[in-house]
């Protein structure tokens, strides 16, 4: 390439809006309005299961059971997770949405791999799909903008992920390496370090994790969002701040 940049390497989502439509055992799904007001629709057969984030959903059919459990744990208590899960069983339809402005995207479990997730990128599963929190480390909890826990997810099934702002999905080969800005993490598969790459005063290093990203070596795939919300949150306090 021109300069001798390398090759643009695998991308997903980054320009692609249309809908995203699929099957599973014991239903259907389709995303849709993508990428910012982005709507799951799922089609749950007789006695089909869907777990799902509370308060995610828009809409159902009368016909569709929904339960709702407390399920109290320390690690959830000190996360800041959900302490509830929702289960919506078929048949019927029913209509899903974050809560932010973002889009969703769903990732396939095959049963031989683990998916971390953030604890705000979670949306909704298929039966068969494991859900538990992971302690990632402390340095990682104050600087990768995902917190202490996050969830590690394994299984068989359809996982649907959400994010703020879209969603890029970036494939990583052996040995290959990709450097992420912390707080646009969504889910990701394969090992990651903090590093810094640049130099920054002591206080903003400390308290913003400023010059810290998240470098990650594959094999393995990344899911990123592509607005950061502490950063967003920033500018709506300042600008409110100004107004």
């Amino acid at each position: 390439m021109p300069g001798g940049a390398p090759p643009a390497g695998h991308f997903v989502g980054a320009t692609s809006t249309q809908d995203d439509v699929g099957t599973f055992n014991g239903g259907s799904y389709r995303i849709s309005h993508r990428d910012t007001n982005t709507v799951l629709t799922i089609q749950l057969a007789m006695g089909c299961p869907l777990i799902a984030k509370p308060g995610a959903m828009i809409a159902m059919s009368p016909t569709i059971t929904l339960r709702g459990a407390i399920r109290f744990s320390m690690k959830k208590l000190i996360a800041g997770g959900e302490l509830g899960t929702s289960t919506f069983t078929g048949p019927g339809e029913l209509l899903l949405a974050p809560s932010p402005l973002g889009d969703i995207t769903n990732i396939r479990l095959s049963g031989s791999d683990t998916w971390s997730v953030g604890k705000d990128a979670f949306l909704a599963a298929t039966q068969g799909i494991v859900k538990d929190y992971k302690s990632q480390g402390l340095g990682k909890a104050l600087f990768s903008g995902e917190g202490l826990f996050v969830y590690k997810i394994s299984g068989t099934g359809i996982l649907w992920v959400t994010s703020f702002g879209a969603i890029i999905r970036k494939d990583l080969v052996d040995g290959e390496k990709y450097i992420i800005d912390n707080g646009h993490l969504v889910a990701w598969n394969c090992k990651y370090v903090l590093e810094r790459v640049a130099s920054g005063g002591i206080i903003s290093g400390i308290t913003s994790g400023e010059g810290l990203v998240c470098k990650f070596t594959g094999p393995g795939a990344v899911f990123m969002q592509t607005r950061n919300p502490q950063q967003f949150a920033a500018w709506m306090a300042a600008h409110a701040a100004v107004a």
